[in-house]
């Protein structure tokens, strides 16, 4: 016994030396190509947890590293993430590590391809971030005059009267893409008919936009993808207050005052952002008719994001947003609106706001999120006028055109995520509810939806060997929508509960460490239920134009297909990326609308399930950044979009006068973006910005009531933005700045004009040639 122990504790002895030499401590120096140290970069051990940041001058230090593991992993915000292999002699000496600039920010940090944070080179599905570069460049005040600067993506205005804009993703319309704020469904149908101008970019981080199905994470309404608003969260002290002032068409003032200050604590376990905005707007006339063509806008935004760590592994957000907007379109804006011929007027008040909890383990493999968000609406709308006319019962009806529209949305859940360091497995529970009531009395219209929905979700993202990913999911939603829709004589319910198991599957493989290829498969739906179209009321001859729900609805189901080439290398020090992305949507009972009849002077519109439907095509997108004072993008998409047998879209007294077509309406089978940044020197910057509209098929309603399908002509529209900074001092700048937005006026020259006219002709750019000026002061880089 003696000598057994003797021989253990012996044992222990030897390999006691060789357990502490197997293990060693590494530390060196992070800076930029310039030589500037670069602090908070992040420096792992691949394959382990290993981690630490750098300080203000740049220094790292890792301790306990395995002898076995000698590549670094480095990460910072703004530069290329890059790896370092280190040699047994290497160390065991200072390392230096130098890191590029990443001008084209590929190595950002997104969220909506995974719903966990992860390198945009890693994410198994394309990713488009836009951020506050962009927004300066074309000069957005709004989320709506941005998010047409990536490939497969479309803006279109859709009333003269109002404005109501929605966001096409490779080619569908707005209902089939679902907006989050903060990965959080709460932006709601009503939200969407008039919400993208309702959010400024001030208050925005960046926008990520996943193109094709997303039900397999988000649930319903992510057939064509999914665009993440990200409000911006507080990461260091700053401010910064700018006005811009533009002239629509050379002669309506268009004025935007906004501000966004953050404060963080010195030991970063506290801080906080505050955003607002106010945004005056006057109408604008295309032709001189009378009616306007761009609408009398005020707008008044704010918001405040904060965050509070109990404890290193523990971190509370909390946000919220309230937003009041005032519209109007039509003629004489001066009078009530019952006096008119035309108006359309919508007052919203909305209050948008976030509690989320996360909680990490010790070791930093695990995460736990508790969230809960909502937002309640109110909107007073006037929808009416006298149409041309002046009989007593017209004056009776215009009278009596009033609504008002509450709309409450909210979503709660838990998420659980677990980091196997080569392994990510992600699973949560997520409940969905939403209430809306929308009253229009002289119509009799009445829009009376709940829709609750409870979905389970799950993923496992595997990396096969290092060169290969997969990402396999699945989502089973358990929804019921419960809705009365009343319009005149004609009352319709919904009252259906169904369950819906949405799967995905997508690969990354890594061919060469420059060449990308993605591919994927994903399933989504859509319930039977009022969207936002349905929320919009236009006019037609004189006469509104109502959405009726059909009977016997089916859900809508969609498979989406995606493969994709990505290839990006640095050229010495130009930074280059060249995306090429297939898609292919097939629809199955697709819901469409068509004209079906008038009825006490108002036309209605029919929601059926139409014959399916497939939407195909390929995205490409070129990114050059030669150095971080110029960088090129240009996008592009060639799709069709067709129906697999002729559908009714209007449907006359005789079948002989039915109109059918085999092509989606306003979809152009091309259409692109340019995004050019110049920095001439240290202050002075010029922007060169376009979007390019191809031709496609518009519905043209007569007077008479008949319909006519034109062909619209292609749109370039060209944007011009030159801006000078002046440092007054450290942390304090100020830039003076000014341009032209569609400077060669590529603009819709057919309107139509007078009471009559029909609002939804409307196609190609939002706004005619703009000048612009402004100035931003604060600190800023």
């Amino acid at each position: 016994m003696t000598k057994t122990y003797f021989r253990l504790v012996l044992s222990l002895l030897f390999l006691l030396p060789i357990t502490l030499f197997a293990q060693s401590t590494i530390s060196g120096t992070v800076s930029s190509a310039k030589g500037d140290p670069i602090s908070q970069a992040t420096v792992q051990v691949e394959g382990t947890s290993i981690a630490a940041a750098t300080d203000n001058a740049g220094h790292f230090t890792l301790a306990n590293v395995p002898a076995e593991k000698n590549t670094l992993v480095i990460r910072a915000v703004g530069y290329q993430t890059a790896k370092k292999t280190l040699t047994a002699a290497e160390k065991k000496l200072p390392v230096a590590i130098v890191l590029n600039e990443d001008n084209l920010n590929i190595n950002e940090v997104v969220v909506s391809a995974t719903r966990y944070g992860l390198d945009r080179r890693e994410a198994p599905v394309v990713v488009n971030v836009l951020g506050p570069k962009l927004f300066n460049a074309t000069q957005s005040v709004a989320m709506s005059e941005t998010l047409a600067y990536q490939p497969g993506v479309r803006v279109e205005n859709n009333c003269q009267n109002c404005g109501f804009s929605q966001v096409r993703l490779n080619g569908l319309e707005g209902a089939y893409s679902q907006i989050l704020i903060n990965s959080r469904s709460v932006f709601s149908a009503l939200n969407s008919v008039y919400g993208l101008d309702q959010i400024p970019t001030s208050m925005i981080d960046r926008i990520e936009v996943v193109r094709s199905g997303g039900s397999a994470l988000f649930g319903a309404n992510a057939i064509a993808g999914t665009i993440n608003i990200i409000t911006k969260d507080p990461v260091e002290n700053d401010w910064q207050i700018k006005s811009t002032n533009s002239l629509t068409g050379g002669t309506s003032w268009d004025n935007t005052l906004d501000f966004n200050t953050s404060f963080v604590e010195d030991d970063l376990m506290t801080g906080v952002t505050f955003y607002g905005m106010h945004r005056d707007r006057q109408p604008w006339d295309a032709n001189g008719d009378g009616f306007t063509e761009i609408t009398k806008l005020r707008n008044t935004t704010f918001g405040a994001k904060a965050f509070f760590k109990p404890s290193e592994y523990d971190k509370i957000t909390v946000d919220m947003s309230v937003l009041n907007e005032f519209r109007r379109g039509g003629d004489r804006l001066d009078l009530a609106p019952h006096f008119t011929d035309i108006t359309e007027q919508i007052q919203t008040n909305s209050v948008i706001g976030g509690l989320t909890y996360d909680h990490y383990s010790r070791d930093w493999k695990q995460k736990i999120s508790l969230y809960a968000s909502a937002q309640k609406s109110k909107r007073d709308s006037y929808y009416g006028g006298l149409g041309g006319e002046r009989t007593h019962q017209d004056s009776v009806i215009a009278a009596n055109s009033y609504g008002e529209t509450d709309d409450f949305a909210m979503v709660a859940g838990a998420q659980y995520n677990y980091n196997f360091e080569r392994d990510v497995i992600t699973a949560g529970v997520e409940y969905n509810a939403n209430r809306t009531k929308d009253n229009i009395p002289s119509y009799q219209r009445i829009i009376d939806q709940k829709t609750h929905a409870i979905g389970t979700y799950a993923q496992y993202e595997w990396k096969v060997i290092d060169q290969l990913k997969a990402l396999m999911g699945a989502r089973y939603d358990y929804t019921y929508v419960d809705g009365t829709y009343s319009l005149l004589n004609n009352n319709r319910r919904s009252d259906q509960n169904f369950g819906t198991f949405s799967p995905r599957l997508t690969i990354l493989y890594d061919i060469t460490p420059e060449l990308q290829f993605r591919g994927g498969y994903a399933r989504g739906f859509r319930a039977p239920q009022a969207f936002n179209e349905d929320m919009h009321v236009t006019s037609i001859g004189g006469q509104q134009v109502f959405v009726l729900m059909g009977e016997n609805l089916e859900t809508e189901y969609s498979n989406a297909y995606t493969g994709s080439f990505n290839y990006t290398r640095n050229f010495g020090q130009t930074q280059a990326s060249l995306l090429i992305e297939g898609f292919f949507t097939d629809l199955q009972n697709p819901f469409t609308t068509v004209m079906t009849s008038e009825e006490n002077g108002i036309i209605l519109q029919e929601m059926r399930n139409g014959s399916r439907s497939n939407v195909y095509g390929s995205n490409i997108e070129l990114s050059v950044a030669p150095s971080s004072a110029l960088s090129i993008q240009a996008g592009g998409t060639i799709q069709r979009a067709k129906y697999s047998e002729a559908q009714v879209i209007f449907e006359g007294e005789d079948p002989a006068d039915d109109i059918l077509t085999m092509n989606y309406m306003r979809t152009p089978n091309v259409y692109g973006y340019l995004n050019t940044n110049i920095k001439a020197t240290k202050q002075f910057a010029i922007d060169v910005t376009g979007v390019y509209t191809g031709e496609m098929l518009v519905p043209h309603y007569q007077p008479d009531g008949t319909l006519l399908v034109r062909d619209a002509p292609d749109f370039m529209e060209l944007n011009l933005r030159l801006g000078y900074t002046f440092a007054v001092k450290k942390n304090f700048n100020v830039e003076v700045f000014g341009g032209v937005q569609n400077m060669f006026n590529a603009f819709q020259r057919d309107f139509d004009t007078g009471p009559l006219r029909d609002s939804d002709y409307v196609y190609g750019p939002t706004k005619p040639r703009t000048f612009t000026f402004g100035v931003k002061i604060g600190h800023f880089h």
